[in-house]
């Protein structure tokens, strides 16, 4: 048997706490407006989305320490579509926005790679579409 790593309660009105075992660190959703919510916190779809979006940037930045590519300071845009019938995340479109540096090809193929080869990128179903743009600044 495993040990669990996250342990979620349904405080009521649509809204949950999650709360991760080994830090203690407590996150609370709620339903989106949209569908019967409050929209007072992030959706369940909206961390499906944080969640492919931190975990390119953390594979990026594992990449990145190996080879000594300064990205401190990326940034992330994340939009999240859905559609209705059924209700499910549809697209993602993450636009990353990359530091003023001088990024060779060779670096930049390789950031490139390892956000869209994440955990999370690779575990989502194909029918969500990762829409992905770098934005590199002269």
């Amino acid at each position: 048997m495993t040990m669990a790593t996250i342990h979620s309660t349904y405080q009521g009105n649509l809204r949950t706490s999650a709360q991760h075992l080994a830090s203690g660190n407590t996150i609370i959703t709620d339903a989106p407006i949209d569908n019967n919510g409050k929209g007072e916190a992030f959706s369940p779809t909206d961390l499906v989305s944080a969640a492919l979006g931190s975990c390119m940037m953390t594979i990026m930045g594992i990449v990145a320490n190996r080879s000594n590519i300064d990205i401190e300071g990326m940034e992330i845009d994340i939009t999240k579509i859905m559609s209705a019938d059924p209700r499910r995340i549809s697209e993602i479109i993450l636009n990353f926005k990359m530091p003023a540096r001088a990024y060779t090809d060779k670096e930049k193929a390789m950031l490139e790679n390892a956000a869209k080869t994440c955990p999370v990128a690779l575990s989502l179903h194909p029918d969500v579409k990762q829409n992905i743009s770098f934005e590199y600044a002269s």
